[in-house]
């Protein structure tokens, strides 16, 4: 390819390399010039042009790198259509991302010209996430280069997302007097918050001593266990491991199973312990691991859910970029995949579970107070339904049986969250978790009591949603000030996981680095019925 100025006169068949306006329209970057375009340009008075000649053996910038896109296997991966000389590719399944550094090196030093940039290696990815794209620089390269990419990406797996591969999961927690009952509960909720995103569940937990013997006989009834899915045991200590003696990797030898590794150069997750008996891996969890923040567990949990069979070479190999300690993440834009506006699905998550404090103690129950002859929530919920969102998911907790009946015949889901009293941040986990909300590309949280959100005002946030791709917070307002309900996209699902206590999301709105979108849906953004007194202002009748 020769690349420079031309005379105008001569141009023909060259590439434009920058858009031209002319007084009848305009040429684009990227388009060959032929005779009637260059009469176009003289007559408007253009001499020179700056273009690239193609040599036969070069390769435009979109076929260049079609081509390099085509040679990846598509196993769990989606391709875009080639446009200004870009492939991006995305996941077709929740999975784990996997990258062979030295490939995707050897790549890219084939020629400056061509490019491919990817995630970081091991990193999990939802279902439509972008995970690489190619790019090529000049408006075209050689031929000779491209087929050298070619041959790198057939040779080796450059790049691959290996699915997440359901798991039945047992729990063993150690018990000793200083650990408090609730910080086990807390364990085993939170664990059961990991595996779901990874489409695994917690099948059963047991808590015994904290001898290995004891530990040993757990992991053995664990083992028996029939399950259709592949096992995993996972195994908390009331103790820290301390020594490759200790409880748990005792407890694994004497459950006739192999000790692969103790300790890992992650921080916080030095204190893993990993063994295998069998086919089944048995995981002594650090103790950071009690809490939703990553850690060195995540990183081996990820691997062992994507049926990969980690080595002590593997883990020993993870000090770098092992400190987390100090890493303030948070969800980063990426390019996702363009969808069809239709095509992008709103979850509705009713929140119906709270003890509705301000009501009284033994009041009255705000939610089944009637506006019109119905109660509350079952009005919330079926503006929620004529919304046209895809699926409606209630959330109840105090006062179930009372509310589920308020809800009967309608067309939702219902979710109980026995953890309402902590607060609402268990409640949005609880909506989030729902099958059908992680199957949604947003989740439109919406409190039941709030009687003035019509089903208008629900259509016009979820139109704001789909418009920006479901790549973008979308918040109902009144004269600027923020209110309810929010849209949240999927990119922000797992920070929702980590919520815990009497917290909303608004944290996770104003941190994110995802564009906010503010929709006036008028007074109906702030108008909750906390009190008896607001209940009855805003035209409702108190019940029981």
């Amino acid at each position: 390819m020769i690349f420079g100025d031309f005379a105008t006169a001569e141009a023909e068949g060259a590439v434009l390399a920058h858009s031209i306006r002319l007084p009848d329209g305009s040429l684009a970057k990227g388009h060959v010039l032929d005779r009637a375009d260059l009469d176009r340009l003289i007559a408007a008075n253009i001499s020179h042009v700056t273009a690239a000649r193609i040599a036969p053996d070069d390769l435009m910038e979109d076929e260049a790198a079609a081509q390099l896109a085509r040679a990846i296997a598509p196993d769990h991966l989606t391709f875009s259509e080639a446009a200004t000389g870009r492939v991006n590719v995305h996941s077709a399944v929740d999975g784990l991302f996997v990258a062979n550094r030295a490939a995707v090196d050897r790549l890219n030093r084939v020629d400056p010209a061509i490019t491919l940039a990817c995630l970081a290696d091991h990193v999990p990815v939802r279902r439509g996430d972008m995970v690489a794209t190619f790019k090529i620089i000049p408006l075209a390269v050689s031929g000779e280069k491209v087929a050298a990419g070619i041959d790198i990406l057939r040779q080796t797996t450059v790049f691959e997302v290996k699915p997440f591969q359901p798991h039945a999961v047992s729990l063993i927690a150690t018990e000793l007097p200083s650990l408090k009952t609730s910080v086990m509960d807390k364990t085993a909720r939170i664990l059961a918050q990991r595996l779901q995103l990874a489409g695994s569940t917690l099948e059963r937990e047991e808590r015994v001593a904290h001898r290995a013997p004891a530990v040993a006989e757990a992991i053995g009834k664990a083992l028996r266990a029939e399950d259709q899915s592949p096992k995993l045991v996972i195994v908390f200590g009331a103790s820290a491991v301390i020594d490759a003696g200790d409880v748990i990797p005792e407890a694994i030898r004497l459950a006739r199973g192999q000790v692969i590794q103790v300790g890992m150069p992650v921080d916080p997750g030095n204190l893993l312990v990993l063994g295998r008996i069998g086919d089944v891996y048995i995981v002594g969890a650090p103790g950071c691991a009690r809490s939703p923040k990553e850690n060195g567990f995540d990183w081996v949990l990820d691997r062992i859910l994507a049926g990969e069979k980690p080595t002590p070479h593997e883990i020993s190999g993870m000090g770098v970029g092992g400190l987390l300690m100090e890493i303030q993440s948070r969800p980063r834009p990426r390019d996702i995949a363009v969808k069809p506006e239709a095509q992008i699905s709103v979850a509705v998550v009713l929140l119906a579970a709270g003890k509705a404090r301000r009501m009284g103690e033994d009041g009255p129950h705000k939610l089944l107070a009637e506006f019109d002859g119905i109660p509350l929530v079952r009005r919330s919920a079926a503006t929620a339904v004529a919304s046209g969102a895809a699926a409606v998911i209630a959330v109840t907790g105090h006062r179930r049986e009372e509310i589920e009946q308020a809800l009967a015949g309608l067309a939702i889901e219902r979710v109980h969250n026995p953890d309402y009293a902590s607060g609402m941040a268990s409640s949005l986990v609880a909506g989030i978790s729902a099958p059908f909300a992680q199957r949604a590309d947003g989740a439109l949280v919406m409190l039941a009591d709030m009687p003035g959100v019509t089903s208008d005002d629900l259509k016009t946030l979820i139109a704001a949603f789909r418009k920006a791709n479901g790549q973008a917070i979308v918040r109902a307002v009144s004269r600027g000030k923020r209110g309810n309900p929010v849209i949240l996209p999927r990119a922000v699902f797992d920070a929702v996981m980590r919520l815990e206590g009497d917290v909303g999301a608004r944290h996770i709105i104003e941190t994110a680095g995802l564009a906010v979108i503010d929709v006036d849906i008028g007074d109906a953004a702030h108008l909750d019925v906390d009190t008896p007194e607001a209940v009855l202002a805003a035209g409702g009748i108190l019940k029981g």
